[in-house]
């Protein structure tokens, strides 16, 4: 095989990445080859554009997220592809959903300026699952009092959500147009009702006290776009938490402040 040619080059990459499972950097696929016969990333880049181009019209596609270079199943065949695994997909309460948001949107944030947009206190157990999935990681901490961890997302949160950087977010306009449309589990199950998931929610372990008056989703969307301009997506400059049990016991201590 002439590993210089990027017609054969990308066959073999094609192979390499249906193995791997998971997204692989240039410089990961350049340090599979011997160095004897390693080709130039240019070479690499140019059989990935082929490969890319050679998915056209089936039903997976070479995509690029943060941590590489991945081929997955389009997204139009989602619904059907699912049904091979039993579990269902995980719901995710609208307040982890709009948690996530704010420190997609706004990072790096603390956990009490999430709560003085929502309006409402943030369950820990909210930040533990964020953290617990690698989605969100402390980045540092702010110069107030009490010292809060600042939160920031992960490449892991973006090749989740499929996306190679930040810059690839949807604008908040974008989200402000988007309706709400009921989903029906496969067995056709109508929706929970409001009051029924509020007792659940309350019952799973929302925090106790008389809570605020909570801010709409479309209110918090609102609040962020005056944020949305000079949106920070390189936190180098940040120092790494020294101890991770530390900044853990900051966010569950009893006199955390913000």
């Amino acid at each position: 095989m002439n590993l210089n040619d990027p017609k054969e080059l990308a066959s073999l990459l094609e192979a390499f990445l249906l193995a791997s499972g998971k997204p692989q950097s240039l410089e990961r696929i350049s340090e599979l080859f011997d160095e004897a016969e390693r080709p130039e990333l240019a070479t690499i880049r140019n059989a990935l554009s082929l490969l890319a181009k050679s998915c056209k019209g089936r039903a997976f596609e070479l995509k690029e997220v943060a941590s590489g270079y991945r081929l997955q199943v389009r997204e139009q065949f989602a619904p059907w592809v699912g049904r091979l695994w039993e579990e269902r997909p995980q719901r995710y309460s609208r307040a982890m959903l709009e948690t996530l948001a704010l420190i997609a949107y706004r990072q790096p944030i603390t956990r009490g300026e999430i709560e003085d947009i929502r309006g409402v206190a943030v369950n820990s157990q909210i930040v533990k699952t964020l953290m617990e999935r690698e989605w969100i990681r402390v980045v540092g901490y702010r110069d107030v009092p009490g010292k809060p961890a600042m939160f920031a997302t992960t490449r892991l949160f973006l090749d989740h959500f499929n996306l190679k950087n930040l810059d690839e977010l949807p604008t908040l306009a974008a989200l402000r147009e988007l309706e709400p449309e009921p989903v029906l589990e496969l067995d056709d199950e109508l929706p929970v009702p409001v009051e029924l998931q509020a007792r659940a929610d309350a019952a799973a372990g929302e925090e106790a006290g008389e809570p605020r008056d909570e801010t709409s989703f479309r209110s918090l969307l609102a609040e962020l776009d005056s944020m949305e301009q000079g949106l920070k997506t390189d936190f180098d400059d940040l120092p790494e938490p020294e101890d991770e049990a530390e900044a853990m016991g900051d966010l569950d201590g009893p006199d955390r402040q913000h």
